[in-house]
């Protein structure tokens, strides 16, 4: 089981990364968000129940990136902490010891089976944010929330990150990774549309 965890995690790599750099952001957005609805468009509005009921045991991105992420999350995650992972699945590519020196791990995601298999959760609910776009804890409950390549997939992502808001305490970190990788016929249309730089600034 160690083993099988140590890989899940990132930490079996040989992959060795420095501290990133922060990165400028130039972008400046108005108070009321200028989206439309067409934004929020995606190619297959078919039940996303239905699309993520069968489990998909498998890497989202490549052991390079699974490696940096984990990396990331050891020196910047508190050792103690409530930590939220959202739109989890059956992996958080958090470190093999983040178990045992956290607090809490709590996890949503899609499917029930896959945050089943993720041992690295201490409790999970399965949700569909598109459907209902409100996370299932009190307010100021966690330290960090993740959101590992998924925030393309949010129809509501506003709403979403203003319950992330909520459920955090003062201080608090979100950490949202993403990839150039999706499965564009449930991303969302501006996110396709988007160059790397873009989705950063977004």
């Amino acid at each position: 089981r160690g083993v099988l965890v140590r890989r899940f995690t990132g930490d079996s790599t040989p992959y060795s990364f420095p501290p990133p750099r922060p990165i400028s952001l130039v972008k400046e957005w108005p108070e009321t968000p200028p989206f439309s609805k067409k934004d929020f468009f995606r190619a297959d509005e078919g039940d996303d129940e239905n699309f993520y009921n069968l489990p998909r045991l498998v890497y989202h991105i490549d052991e390079p990136a699974v490696a940096s992420l984990t990396q990331y999350y050891r020196a910047n995650v508190s050792p103690g902490s409530n930590i939220l992972d959202i739109c989890s699945s059956w992996v958080s590519h958090y470190p093999v010891e983040f178990p045992k020196m956290m607090k809490r791990i709590s996890g949503t995601g899609m499917n029930a089976l896959e945050l089943l298999a993720n041992d690295q959760l201490t409790d999970y609910e399965a949700r569909n944010l598109n459907v209902n776009p409100t996370l299932p804890y009190d307010d100021n409950s966690f330290d960090v929330v993740t959101c590992v390549v998924s925030i393309d997939y949010l129809i509501h992502p506003i709403e979403v990150l203003k319950e992330v808001r909520r459920v955090l305490r003062p201080g608090g970190k979100v950490i949202i990774s993403q990839s150039n990788r999706c499965f564009p016929s449930k991303a969302i249309a501006m996110w396709l549309n988007m160059n790397d730089r873009q989705h950063l600034e977004l």
